[in-house]
């Protein structure tokens, strides 16, 4: 059982919910404790109680109530030398506010649901120096790509609004897909929706009540069963470009999920046993001048030599 204390909160975590901030101080507390003593008015604010969504401000003193300890095990997973040297090597762009990385794929970007490590896991354990590692957004774990992570408190805020008002924020994925994709389908504007198959996998569905979502396309370049296509997606709604390409009529080559069996059969061909979607670039405005960053990730060696090899394989022809 901890003990009564005061936390004087400091100006990089002005904005934080008190909720998230309780969550982090107490690594081994229950969810659902931490909104019972909230719930109870056990924590105080400056002397008074506050609702799980209360913003903390600068100079604010939090009382924190003891709370009994979790006595499970801390998961002390630790990435191995491999993947450090690997996200080491992955290191896109880095300065005192954020890092991006090349994020490889299969590697979740957190723990959770059976994943004991994840990306963010991974960097804290790296980085051991830094007092502040949060992720800014997401990537699936199957997607590749560029992922930033903030490394102060006020560039999360700053860049989370960013991406929530669309304010100077641009996400570029490459993909390759099955069949000819029209040079004329520049856009797929359709509603999705979540849903759950048996086992509880996650679906998501075009569907008339589902919220609104935008992808651009560009066609990059065609080959003889496939395309390879830049998308932009607008919105950002879970697993929208894959539902997209695939409710265009071509799915994305190596999506388990969403993939017909005519792409699945050409994905054997080939040899393609990963989801071909890649986080290309990124485009944000920097959470300390404001000013544009442009942050570009190279695809992995194995995807570009497939796209040689279906070069080769069209002037064969």
């Amino acid at each position: 059982m901890s003990k009564v204390s005061f936390y004087r909160v400091e100006v990089d975590r002005a904005g934080q919910r008190v909720d998230n901030f309780l969550i982090g101080y107490w690594k081994r507390v229950p969810k659902s404790r931490v909104y019972r003593v909230l719930r109870k008015g056990e924590v105080r604010v400056n002397g008074k109680r506050v609702k799980p969504e209360y913003r903390l401000q600068a100079d604010d003193e939090i009382r924190i109530p003891p709370v009994r300890v979790s006595e499970k095990p801390v998961n002390t997973a630790v990435p191995g030398q491999q993947l450090r040297h690997q996200l080491d090597k992955a290191i896109l762009y880095e300065d005192d506010w954020l890092v991006a990385i090349n994020k490889p794929h299969g590697l979740a970007v957190h723990g959770g649901s059976g994943i004991a490590l994840g990306l963010i896991e991974s960097y804290r354990v790296i980085r051991p120096e830094l007092k502040f590692v949060e992720l800014v957004h997401r990537l699936d774990r199957d997607t590749s790509g560029v992922v930033l992570i903030a490394k102060k408190r006020s560039a999360l805020k700053t860049l989370q609004d960013a991406f929530r008002q669309k304010h100077e924020v641009r996400k570029t994925y490459w993909c390759l897909v099955h069949g000819t994709w029209p040079d004329d389908l520049d856009r797929v504007e359709a509603p999705l929706r979540k849903n759950e198959a048996n086992g509880g996998e996650r679906i998501v569905t075009v569907a008339p009540d589902g919220k609104p979502s935008l992808t651009r396309f560009r066609v990059l370049k065609h080959y003889d069963k496939a395309t390879w296509v830049e998308a932009q997606p607008v919105t950002g709604r879970t697993h929208q470009i894959r539902v997209h390409t695939q409710y265009a009529g071509h799915p994305i080559l190596g999506d388990t999920k969403y993939q017909t069996p005519r792409a699945e059969a050409l994905c054997r061909s080939l040899g393609l046993g990963r989801l071909f979607l890649h986080a290309a670039q990124i485009r944000v405005p920097h959470p300390d001048s404001g000013e544009p960053l442009t942050v570009q990730a190279p695809l992995d060696p194995a995807l570009t030599r497939l796209l040689t090899d279906l070069s080769r394989q069209d002037t064969s022809r």
